[in-house]
């Protein structure tokens, strides 16, 4: 596994975050919990690895609900960039006096539970039919997602912050 650095998005980043944005939203809005953001305007954290090469980013917004995860996503599975990016995002939290760090992904991604679950983070709550009234504000949501798996719901997902997390 690569060795990964995390820093804050930088002016030279834009066509990488760009490019992963389009990737892996279909460009740089999203559509969650009944709210459209633009990736754009929201504070950025950029993985890069030994080479300084990009290999992901993760998007938030904080609020008095905690830090929001509002996109993470890595240039290559497996390459270490998710795990540090997340790590990153609980420091900024601890930072902005968050006491827990949350995000929304969808019922068809499966890697992402697992990625999420395996870090801590626990299933919530579950909104069903999210997906299907954020199609109406974003047409080019899919109707079917991963793995064939029809996408109609959001999963949201949180873990509290210890003591021993903000030291």
């Amino acid at each position: 596994m690569a060795s990964i650095r995390v820093r804050q998005a930088r002016d030279e980043d834009r066509a990488a975050l760009a490019a992963l944005h389009e990737r892996e939203w279909g460009g740089p809005i999203v559509v969650v919990h009944d709210t459209r953001y633009d990736l754009r305007d929201l504070p950025t954290l950029v993985a890069v690895d030994e080479t300084g090469g990009f290999a992901g980013a993760l998007a938030y917004r904080v609020d008095a609900d905690g830090l929001e995860v509002v996109s993470l996503a890595a240039a290559a599975p497996g390459n270490g960039a998710g795990t540090a990016l997340l790590a990153a995002a609980q420091e900024a939290a601890t930072a902005a006096g968050a006491d827990r760090i949350w995000l929304v992904t969808t019922n068809d991604n499966l890697g992402a539970l697992r990625f999420y679950q395996r870090r801590g983070l626990r299933i919530v709550a579950v909104d069903a039919g999210a997906v299907d009234r954020a199609r109406a504000v974003k047409p080019t949501i899919p109707e079917v997602g991963a793995d064939g798996i029809p996408l109609h719901d959001e999963l949201r997902l949180a873990r509290r912050l210890t003591v021993a997390d903000r030291r």
